[in-house]
């Protein structure tokens, strides 16, 4: 079925931090919705690339040889394989896209780990 997502709407389903949602499938990808705030974990993903679009607040991405800063309206793309971490000192709104296979903490397991992610 075809349909319009309004992302605001998507948003305000929910207040907790590091647990993304689906909102849409692309191919082999999944469109998710989270709200980040505090440090999460160093992780990379074996296999996947990972996109980042900001879409309120300011997010930093830690990497082990410098930060990125991905302003509203930005967006990064986290090659595989890349070790990081995203910081959110305060509430961040983020949009990502990723393959079906990824997994939140990539190749570490933490509390922070969502194995079975919600759609909405």
């Amino acid at each position: 079925m075809i349909s319009v997502v309004n992302i605001n709407e998507k948003l305000s389903l929910f207040d907790d931090h590091w647990k993304p949602r689906i909102v849409g499938d692309v191919n082999d990808c999944q469109v998710k919705l989270a709200k980040f705030k505090g440090p999460f974990t160093w992780h990379s993903h074996e296999h996947e690339d990972e996109m980042f679009l900001v879409i309120k607040g300011t997010l930093t991405i830690k990497l082990r040889e410098r930060d990125l800063t991905i302003e509203e309206g930005e967006l990064c793309i986290i090659p595989r394989g890349v070790e990081h971490m995203p910081l959110a000192p305060e509430e961040v709104h983020v949009l990502l896209v990723e393959p079906k296979s990824t997994l939140n903490t990539g190749n570490v397991i933490s509390d922070k780990t969502v194995d079975k992610l919600e759609r909405i």
